[in-house]
């Protein structure tokens, strides 16, 4: 087990963006920032011809950087653009449809539980992960307190790992890593920055320091 290992690693969630180019861009930027565990790529409100064109292109350059790719919601696209992974959050049919269907040829991910019991239901299903909050849900600095509790019970209780999302400062990684959960996921704490690589690299120096150890 190596130091990365041994601690909550980054999750990176990608916002959508109309310019390509410069979406692109703020992705390099951010994972030449140093260790990340997988980028969540998310439609949002582009067109399925727009998001797989984009995704096309992102796809290698996160795979590059040695990180999963992870489509949010269409399978399609993650089969087209040869993507590492899906991440699902309509509902545990829906999930555990996708985990039946495409596990082990893809990562399948879970998001969309609000409470302990809708978790419980979507973990039946066994996915590759649990999220913990909506993926562009970081409206505050801190990451949301239900989530952090969610993150914290799930991570005690169930060997499945989790992610938590953390909040727009990136400090807020800590707290997230301090419930136990295996991943934190920062959105708009690193591609609203005017530096995102900066801010990889200062939350992972943040990590290494003070995130506790799992056990081996």
């Amino acid at each position: 087990m190596t130091d990365m290992d041994n601690r909550c690693r980054l999750v990176l969630v990608l916002p959508e963006l109309d310019d390509s180019d410069r979406q692109a861009e703020r992705l390099e930027a951010a994972l030449s920032g140093g260790d990340v565990a997988s980028v969540i790529l998310t439609q949002g409100a582009l067109d399925d011809a727009t998001f797989q064109k984009q995704a096309e292109r992102l796809v290698p350059i996160v795979q590059q950087a040695g990180a999963a790719a992870i489509i949010a919601g269409d399978s399609r696209v993650a089969g087209r653009v040869k993507a590492d992974g899906l991440h699902v959050a309509q509902g545990a049919e829906m999930i555990a449809e996708a985990v039946e269907k495409f596990t082990p040829k893809l990562i399948v991910g879970a998001g969309g539980a609000s409470d302990r019991h809708q978790a419980l239901e979507i973990g039946e299903a066994r996915p590759d992960y649990m999220f913990f909050g909506k993926l562009d849900g970081d409206i505050k600095p801190e990451a949301h307190p239900k989530n952090l509790a969610l993150g914290e019970w799930w991570a005690s209780m169930i060997e499945i790992p989790c992610i938590v999302l953390a909040g727009t400062d990136p400090a807020s990684a800590l707290a997230v890593a301090e419930t136990g959960a295996e991943f934190v996921a920062l959105r708009q704490a690193v591609f609203a920055a005017e530096a995102p690589g900066a801010v990889v690299a200062a939350v992972n120096a943040l990590l290494d320091e003070k995130a506790p150890r799992f056990e081996d």
